[in-house]
């Protein structure tokens, strides 16, 4: 898992911010493929984020880099996405019963968590 957060709504651009750092993070370690599970969430089935990705893959096949394979989950499937148990167990690690946690907080304990650095957030760009 690589989490990564946004500040605003996470919409195509920060989608794509994130698929950028995601394919540059692989390509560091020697990967040539992203296989990405994606859901129906606007920002993942928007034409800005599949043309981004189309684009990308074009210049990862002329150029070399990783390229981009995403399977769609179907409408309303969420058992079938696998990162879905793993939401699900970090929920349950990260929250306080007894109070709200600041964002802070809260992106503190989901990057120790799940062993993640804590990264700037991607910037939310709307045109």
């Amino acid at each position: 898992m690589m989490p990564r957060f946004v500040a605003g709504r996470p919409v195509s651009h920060a989608t794509a911010q994130f698929l950028d750092w995601a394919c540059d993070d692989l390509a560091a370690e020697g990967k040539t493929a992203l296989l990405l599970v994606w859901d129906n969430a606007s920002w993942h089935i928007s034409k800005a984020a599949r043309g981004w990705v189309k684009g990308h893959n074009r210049k990862a096949g002329r150029e070399g880099g990783v390229r981009i394979v995403v399977c769609q989950l179907p409408a309303k499937a969420p058992r079938l996405n696998p990162v879905e148990p793993m939401w699900a167990h970090g929920k349950r690690a990260v929250v306080e019963p007894a109070r709200k946690l600041t964002a802070a907080e809260l992106k503190q304990r989901i990057c120790h968590h799940y062993a993640c650095p804590d990264l700037q957030p991607l910037e939310q760009k709307v045109a």
